[in-house]
């Protein structure tokens, strides 16, 4: 599997793809598939051809490793990145405020890493990402392999302005509309022509600035619902001082907007 590794494109010798697993020891973490090998200070990791999941493998010196699935903070960790991703708490809004589930359909634009795309696809939705830069875009195919959602989310490199007619013509309408770009205001426009009855808008923004722009695009676009959340969080320190929350780490990761298409014009 490339990606983390990146020593093996993860096919095996039938052609299909081999599951990657995260393999641990301690604070240690290395992703691996089954027949591959790989050099560490800690020796040589070999995962046999018949590795799964609970097994403990040892290294050349003795060094034992569990074999685990990947899960979706595993993805967040070991996926290449291309830039920013989005944060485990954003995407946990996103599916908690539009309960993004199996058998929706998602048109999603600013795929990035594809952490979002990712999570969506390994809830079983069908999703649709758009990535204007190529290189992003082969980058987020390699890191849907790694997630094994490859056959459930299809990344098309190019702006999605471009190709808002052909989308509601010919491949919506999509439960969920995910942004995370900078025209997303022009996008969210077309909302209602893009969404079921029913269907949610999600808009992610870094700047307030372009946030408001979101917002107001979506209620002059007759979307309901419209509401707009700063993204906080804040881990807490608990030692014999006392207890707070941590004064490292970034708290404030960016805002997002939602919104829905009314059930009925």
């Amino acid at each position: 599997m490339t990606g983390a590794t990146g020593e093996d494109d993860g096919a095996a010798g039938d052609g299909t793809a081999r599951p990657t697993y995260l393999l641990v020891s301690g604070d240690r973490e290395f992703l691996l598939s089954p027949g591959e090998e790989k050099g560490t200070d800690l020796g040589v990791l070999a995962l046999p051809e018949d590795a799964e999941p609970g097994d403990v493998v040892e290294t050349h010196l003795g060094e034992p490793f569990a074999v685990r699935e990947l899960r979706g903070p595993d993805l967040f960790d070991h996926m290449e990145r291309t830039g920013a991703p989005m944060m485990p708490r954003d995407i946990g809004l996103v599916l908690g405020h539009t309960g993004a589930s199996a058998g929706d359909r998602v048109l999603d634009a600013g795929t990035g890493t594809g952490v979002l795309a990712a999570y969506l696809g390994r809830a079983g939705a069908d999703v649709l990402t758009y990535e204007s830069n190529p290189e992003f875009a082969e980058v987020a195919r390699r890191n849907m392999a790694l997630a094994g959602v490859a056959d459930r989310v299809e990344v098309r490199t190019g702006d999605v302005t471009g190709h808002l007619d052909d989308l509601a013509e010919a491949d919506g309408p999509f439960d969920l509309l995910t942004l995370d770009t900078r025209d997303a205001p022009t996008v969210v426009e077309r909302a209602p022509s893009l969404l079921v009855a029913g269907g949610f808008l999600a808009v992610y923004t870094p700047f307030v600035e372009g946030t408001r722009e979101a917002a107001l695009a979506a209620r002059d676009a007759g979307l309901v619902g419209v509401e707009t959340y700063e993204t906080v969080q804040r881990r807490m320190d608990f030692d014999d001082r006392g207890s707070r929350p941590s004064t490292a780490g970034v708290g404030h990761t960016g805002y997002l907007t939602f919104a829905r298409r009314p059930a009925r014009k």
